[in-house]
């Protein structure tokens, strides 16, 4: 399985910006350097709306989050939908299980999905090269509130095995306002009818566990917990902490 930290090992410049972009959601850039500290290992790092997002030294609680939920599954046959392209840490961690019979990534930003396309990050061969992985340019968040309808000569699955999303901060700590109707119990029961019976929802947090969004896992599911996932951070050069939600639909 996947291991934290920078991958692969690699040389490049000193500072170098790969892609820049007007969003949406702000000024997007992908930047690549050398970390002397780490026998000058490359770094990927993305920022958004002058921001950092997120890094390729960083990763140990987003590739848990795809083995949280696939372990969670269990062995049977399933398909996958991942919220959130990112770097590609979670989708690749969950193509990791061979049970995995297909993987749709919805990401909101053409961009992240064309890095990967064009080879700019480090996963981008391997996912883009891994017959099982489709990616979708959808706001996964619409995708919920529509059913899965995504318009006139597009189409993916409406019901998945499992769901993996990272892509806010966390439940209270929001990339655009209009998110936060899913982190409410009606809009978990939305999100649970899109999980097959027996399936798992998993979602990645910044933050603390927060009693309130366990809650409303609650109105969805039958048995939900939150995992706390402790890792040093090189970044901040202290140890940092994330959660994952994990929660089980009945049904089998």
């Amino acid at each position: 399985m996947l291991g934290g930290g920078i991958l692969p090992a690699e040389r490049c410049a000193m500072f170098e910006e790969l892609d820049y972009s007007r969003t949406s959601l702000g000024e997007l850039i992908l930047r690549r350097r050398t970390v002397p500290a780490m026998d000058d290992a490359c770094l990927y790092e993305v920022k958004l709306d002058g921001e950092f997002l997120m890094s390729s030294i960083v990763n140990e609680s987003e590739i848990a989050l795809g083995n949280l939920a696939m372990e969670e599954f269990g062995a049977a046959d399933c398909r996958v939908l991942v919220g959130g392209l990112g770097l590609g840490y979670t989708a690749a961690a969950v193509l990791e299980f061979e049970n995995v019979q297909s993987l749709v990534v919805a990401e909101y930003l053409p961009e992240v999905i064309g890095w990967h396309e064009r080879g700019l990050v480090p996963l981008g061969d391997e996912l883009t090269g891994d017959g099982r992985c489709q990616f979708v340019h959808a706001d996964f968040f619409s995708l919920v509130d529509t059913g899965f309808n995504m318009g006139p000569g597009a189409s993916v699955p409406s019901i998945y095995d499992v769901i993996v999303v990272d892509i806010d901060h966390s439940p209270r700590f929001l990339l655009e306002p209009h998110h936060a109707a899913f982190y409410d119990p009606a809009g978990v029961q939305r999100l649970a009818g899109h999980v097959a019976p027996g399936g798992v929802f998993a979602l990645w947090s910044a933050d603390a566990p927060d009693k309130a969004f366990l809650a409303a896992l609650g109105a969805g599911f039958e048995s939900v917990r939150a995992e706390s996932i402790e890792f040093f951070n090189p970044v901040v050069d202290s140890a940092d902490t994330n959660t994952i939600y994990i929660a089980r639909r009945g049904g089998i």
